[in-house]
């Protein structure tokens, strides 16, 4: 696979394999530490971010690699003169190896692709896609759960602008017998296309107005923030938040996820709590973005 652009270009064979590495890297990381030796990743980021750009970043170091990188590109680079991404995707191709972008532009993975030479990675494209957290994502709740046949997903918050949402669903979608909730204001439900795949996949997709519609025994609540960056106006507060309380309703086997950051929808108060997995995704995005730079790579 030479780039990552969307989680619809997966199956779910491509998405064993994918975690399959991604375990072996996890259990072996010195078999791993050259991979990248003598490549240089460019790292443009348009867009704010911590855990996926420093992941990325440290994958590239950790596979022995080198990084060039724009943490600000908006405002720190020729973008800011109105050099069109297509022309940066031609300059960075001939200093790197590979190029992780985020951008604001919900279209630019397919325009990069279609002029790239070297390897593009989706590191989040607007209020469209967000297919490397839904890989690290959909890895957290298979590690936790062994399976992904028969998975109960409550989706909650932002499912309107929640980019990590609309891949995660993608992804899950591809699995047997799975359940989806969604609980949200009315102002951030889920788009209709998105109800429309679950459906054209043999999924029912099941709108909720209050926790009491989630079933207590499901097995995953992934929690976004209002993503107020994506439209103006004020839509208030996040009406459902996980707290406490809300989690102690729930099974001892209901994971809470959440792609970070976070802000009131998730009470501190649930940290310690076992079920409350949010860090460790975050440290799974470091493995399965190791493992998508090493099939990047060997697919080259």
């Amino acid at each position: 696979m030479k780039h990552v652009l969307s989680a619809e270009q997966y199956n779910r064979e491509s998405l064993e394999q994918l975690f399959e590495l991604t375990d072996d890297i996890k259990k072996n990381p010195t078999k791993y530490a050259k991979k990248l030796d003598g490549k240089i990743v460019a790292v443009m980021f348009y867009e704010p971010s911590t855990r996926t750009r420093m992941s990325f970043q440290t994958a590239i170091l950790r596979l022995g690699g080198q990084y060039i990188a724009t943490e600000n590109a908006a405002s720190n680079s020729s973008g800011k003169k109105g050099e069109t991404l297509q022309d940066t995707v031609k300059i960075l191709q001939g200093y790197a190896d590979a190029i992780v972008i985020r951008h604001s532009s919900d279209t630019w993975p397919e325009e990069a692709a279609k002029i790239a030479t070297v390897p593009i990675i989706n590191g989040g494209a607007g209020k469209g896609e967000h297919p490397t957290q839904a890989l690290l994502d959909l890895y957290t709740i298979r590690e936790h759960r062994k399976s992904l046949d028969g998975v109960k997903v409550a989706i909650l918050g932002d499912l309107l602008n929640g980019r990590t949402i609309h891949s995660l669903l993608k992804l899950v979608s591809l699995y047997k017998n799975v359940e989806v909730y969604g609980l949200s204001k009315e102002c951030f439900a889920l788009p209709q296309k998105y109800i429309d795949m679950l459906a054209s996949r043999g999924i029912q997709y099941k709108k909720c107005n209050n926790f009491n519609d989630i079933p207590k025994d499901v097995d995953v609540m992934y929690h976004t923030r209002i993503q107020s960056e994506r439209f103006e106006g004020d839509f208030g507060r996040e009406e459902f938040i996980i707290n406490k309380e809300i989690l102690s309703q729930f099974s001892e086997h209901t994971i809470v996820l959440h792609p970070l950051p976070r802000n009131e929808e998730i009470s501190e108060d649930i940290d310690n709590d076992p079920r409350a997995m949010y860090f460790t995704q975050a440290v799974n995005g470091l493995y399965v973005r190791m493992g998508l730079f090493v099939q990047a790579f060997e697919d080259k």
